[in-house]
């Protein structure tokens, strides 16, 4: 059955805090009067929650709370305009800092105060910035998806700003383009001084390990093979297969359109101790150990950014999804500050007979004519006919339809897709939306000039027949198993490649990233032909990292039907 909170052992019971009363007692007892505590606190912590904690815990201490030192919100939006726009989905990456957020006046206040007290605790984002020199910093840290989660109850704004009530949508956007990326460079700056780590996900149920156990459960990642948590979330178009397979409940959504399995960016790692679970951002192992994680030619291209995205969309008994193209490089490079775009894959995990692939423009089509189409359509009263521009591909299971950025394309209706993808996923130019809201009763966000300049006119029917649908090539086989490449595009920067196989199949990383879904069979082992790791299970559906720094490995069958061909799809960046 697939795993919905894989872990990773990281060590003993007794190295986890568990609940306010057991954290603060030992603040209590490693926090001597006359001393200067930080908790640095990624945006999204629940501040009233620790403020409150962390002063009955600490009484005598004197407290700064760090949005009291931010700059007014009106002049932090004048600051991020240029940045943001108005756009409701694109902003543009750039290199604010946490300290961009402050007042220098207010800052220099706060220091001096902190210089007078006996004992100080300085709490919330940018709260090192304070008090550089510390004797205790602990990191408060906060999974995305929890964010995301709390932004859409509205329990919480942007950083620094005045939009409590905002759509959750904009404070994402804010929160992508602006907050995170501004938390992560500060946190990559501490990693390796936090003396105590707070997970803060679950309200009034912190755990915290040390720093140094944090440290250690880090490097001890990229030895092994890993997940991250998998998070689930409705959408327009969403099925119902992931609730069958993935073990979902149908009565809490709708829907299930989406299962982000490999966004590190995004996902969250759980690192187990005894029967208890921390979770952190799993983008904290990318910033940690970028290299033996990535590889050193993935690092010194990438930097630390895990460049494979792996997710699910499920439309069985759903809709189609929207009729889109992605920029091309230079296009995103230019426009929104990106480095390289979402090049991608459908990977037909499923299929109903009469699923299908839209694909690439028909012959001899008229471009003027299809754009008027689609801007007709977006006011309107008239439903873009699609089948009379785009390809129709029939889709069957473990078929693998390649889409390189610029390409027009969207899944069908009754079908499982495992997308396989570049790591830029927000950047979609939806052309057509099939005429639908969002759950949100409001239209979703279409973006015809920006797809007008991406679409690549002279991909129609016969290249990409023959460039994008299942080229796959065989490459090798030995004892039970055998080898294909199914793609992807030579225009595209990820290679992925299909092993069948009834019995062990040798895998090498040959020093750089690796991301598996077993895409065929119950169950799976990964194993180290020396020992280096523990047997590694994986189920049906489930995505998996390999860090660079693993070497070789083997992955065999293991579940209850050893007789049926097992397959798994490999994705890596192209050497």
């Amino acid at each position: 059955m697939y795993d919905k909170f894989p872990y990773v052992p990281a060590g003993s019971r007794d190295e986890c805090l568990s609940g306010w009363p057991e954290i603060g007692r030992t603040l209590r007892s490693q926090a001597p009067s006359g001393q200067c505590i930080v908790v640095e606190c990624y945006p999204g912590v629940f501040l009233q929650e620790v403020l409150r904690e962390l002063t009955a815990a600490l009484p005598d201490a004197v407290f700064v709370s760090t949005p009291d030192l931010f700059r007014p919100a009106a002049e932090i939006d004048r600051m991020l305009e240029p940045l943001l726009g108005d756009d409701p989905v694109f902003g543009r990456m750039n290199t604010i800092e946490i300290e961009d957020f402050i007042d220098p006046v207010k800052l220099a206040e706060a220091r001096n105060r902190c210089k007078a007290a006996a004992a100080t605790v300085i709490v919330g984002p940018g709260a090192s910035l304070v008090a550089p020199r510390t004797d205790l910093l602990i990191y408060a840290d906060m999974a995305r998806w929890e964010i995301q989660m709390r932004q859409r109850r509205n329990q919480i704004g942007s950083l620094g700003a005045d939009d409590l009530e905002e759509r959750a949508s904009l404070k994402y956007k804010r929160a992508f383009f602006v907050d995170w990326r501004a938390a992560d460079r500060l946190k990559s700056r501490l990693l390796d001084r936090i003396d105590l780590l707070l997970d803060t996900n679950i309200p009034n149920q912190p755990k915290a390990i040390s720093g140094d156990v944090f440290r250690r459960s880090l490097a001890a990642v990229v030895k092994r093979p890993f997940r991250v948590v998998p998070f689930f979330d409705p959408g327009p178009w969403g099925g119902h297969w992931m609730e069958r397979v993935c073990g979902l409940s149908a009565s809490d959504a709708p829907n299930h359109a989406w299962c982000f399995d490999c966004v590190p960016e995004e996902n969250s790692l759980l690192l187990g101790f005894g029967d208890l679970r921390v979770e952190i951002p799993s983008i904290n192992v990318v910033l940690a150990h970028p290299e033996p994680l990535l590889g050193s030619a993935i690092y010194s291209r990438f930097g630390a950014e895990f460049p494979i995205r792996f997710d699910l969309l499920d439309t069985m008994g759903g809709g189609n999804l929207s009729l889109q193209v992605h920029p091309l490089t230079a296009y995103i490079r230019e426009h929104f500050g990106m480095d390289y775009t979402q090049d991608e894959s459908y990977y037909m995990l499923d299929a109903e007979p009469n699923a299908c692939v839209y694909l690439g423009l028909k012959e001899g089509i008229d471009r003027h004519g299809m754009l008027q189409d689609l801007e007709r359509a977006q006011k309107g009263g008239f439903d873009f006919p699609a089948d009379e521009y785009v390809n129709r591909f029939p889709a069957r299971k473990h078929d693998h339809f390649l889409i390189p950025a610029g390409t027009v394309h969207c899944s069908g209706k009754n079908s499982m897709v495992l997308e396989i993808s570049a790591t830029p996923y927000i950047f979609t130019f939806k052309l057509w939306d099939w005429g639908r809201l969002g759950l949100d009763e409001r239209p979703r966000p279409i973006h015809l000039q920006h797809g007008a300049a991406n679409i690549q006119w002279d991909r129609t029917t016969a290249w990409v027949r023959r460039s994008l649908v299942n080229c796959v090539e065989p490459l090798s086989s030995g004892d039970g198993w055998r080898e294909e490449r199914t793609g992807l595009h030579s225009l595209e920067f990820i290679e992925s490649r299909r092993h069948w196989f009834t019995k062990p199949v040798p895998h090498d990383t040959v020093g750089t990233v690796q991301v598996f879904n077993l895409v065929e069979g119950e169950q799976a082992v990964v194993e180290s032909p020396s020992g280096a790791f523990e047997p590694f299970i994986v189920n049906y559906a489930e995505t998996f990292i390999v860090p660079a720094a693993v070497g070789t490995y083997t992955i065999r069958p293991c579940g209850s039907d050893r007789g049926h061909e097992y397959a798994t799809i490999r994705a890596q960046v192209r050497a």
